[in-house]
């Protein structure tokens, strides 16, 4: 699905049209149908949209004009590695697996820095100041969040021994670096993990599980998570027909957190597999957290993912802690709003539900939220 297509949708196609048996590119609105051009130039299957209805009615779109058994969701800002669709074919043999997520890398190439514990100010690479949201890894604390009363001043510091990560040209790429205007010298240069599968937070929204370590192998075992994010799941067809696909009430942000919850509550499994792998743009096309409008939908969406399937508790108290901290400012307004057709789709999914929202909670709200972070292993 492409709403604000780049150089990058071209990588993105051609990196799966060798590999699957039908690509299904949706044009959601994009100016002078400039997806839709690219995608027909490389033979894909051009769905259009005359508006953006969003990533979640988006991917509903392509879904109604797809006819595989097993249908991958693929950003327009990722690459997927040649064995993306077959390896997850393999795990999704096992019928307990709702869906399969690869292990999902970073863009570029990092090199890894670790300085004494300070504020950060600045950063050199060859004498050109990098941007600090371009920094990643556990070393850094920032002050960005989706909570609306936070600005993105980037309060960043380096802790201890955990790295930061600064972009560099290539592998063999050799900067000179100077943190706060002192030159500081560079360790290995790594790919930087985006996310091995996500992990479920108490107030409804999910996490990146890995984010922001470097893939030198500790990410390599296959294993079970929460969830995944929206970049490049796969799924069999029978799946989504049982579930339903990603709610379009959500547009964007936090769908793939809802439908992962609803696969927990009828008895299935979510799994991390590591034997595909794929290059990720982070937020190429949305514009990242920055966004006023992406701020809004997380918050909103979180809500509306406790509303649908948490404990009733659970979801009563969150709502009513954020309605006391933001007295029915526009999130609060349009959970309100919403609350009716998300109780009422609750009750429809309760009858196909195995288990209980008080099982799937304590099984995985607050899970996996520590991983190994520390330098690379040489």
């Amino acid at each position: 699905m492409s709403y604000r297509p780049g150089e990058w949708l071209m990588e993105c196609l051609q990196s799966v049209m060798a590999q699957a048996d039908e690509v299904v590119l949706v044009d959601n609105g994009s100016a002078g149908e400039e997806a839709s051009r690219l995608g027909g130039s490389v033979g894909a299957r051009v769905v259009r949209s005359p508006a953006n209805v969003g990533f979640a009615a988006g991917v509903a779109l392509g879904l109604a004009h797809s006819r595989g058994e097993l249908v991958g969701l693929l950003n327009d800002d990722a690459v997927a590695g040649p064995n993306w669709l077959d390896a997850a074919a393999v795990a999704l043999e096992d019928p307990s697996v709702a869906a399969v997520t690869p292990k999902v890398i970073l863009a570029g190439w990092f090199r890894e820095v670790v300085v004494p514990k300070q504020r950060l100010t600045s950063v050199e690479v060859d004498g050109c100041r990098t941007k600090l949201n371009l920094l990643v890894g556990a070393g850094l604390a920032t002050a960005r969040s989706y909570g609306s009363t936070v600005t993105n001043d980037l309060e960043t510091s380096a802790t201890g021994v955990r790295p930061f990560y600064v972009p560099v040209a290539g592998p063999d790429h050799d900067p000179h670096i100077k943190v706060n205007g002192e030159a500081t010298p560079g360790g290995p240069v790594v790919r930087i993990l985006n996310h091995a599968g996500s992990y479920l937070r108490a107030y409804g929204a999910a996490g990146e599980y890995g984010r922001g370590a470097p893939d030198d192998g500790r990410f390599d075992a296959p294993a079970e998570r929460f969830g995944f994010s929206g970049t490049a799941p796969v799924f069999r067809t029978e799946t989504l027909h049982r579930i339903g696909g990603f709610a379009p009430e959500f547009f964007a942000y936090n769908e793939d957190t809802d439908w992962c919850l609803r696969a927990h509550l009828v008895g299935l499994r979510v799994m991390y597999d590591p034997a595909a792998t794929v290059i990720h743009r982070l937020s190429a096309t949305s514009g990242g957290p920055d966004s006023t409008l992406v701020r809004f939908l997380h918050e909103r969406n979180a809500l509306l993912c406790l509303l649908r399937n948490a404990p009733s508790e659970v979801a009563g108290r969150h709502f009513l802690a954020r309605l006391a901290r933001h007295p029915w400012d526009r999130v609060s307004r349009a959970v309100a709003s919403m609350t009716p057709w998300a109780v009422s789709s609750r009750r429809t999914a309760r009858k196909t539900w195995v288990r209980s929202p008080r099982d799937v909670w304590n099984a995985w709200a607050e899970r996996d939220l520590h991983w190994d972070d520390g330098p690379v292993r040489v």
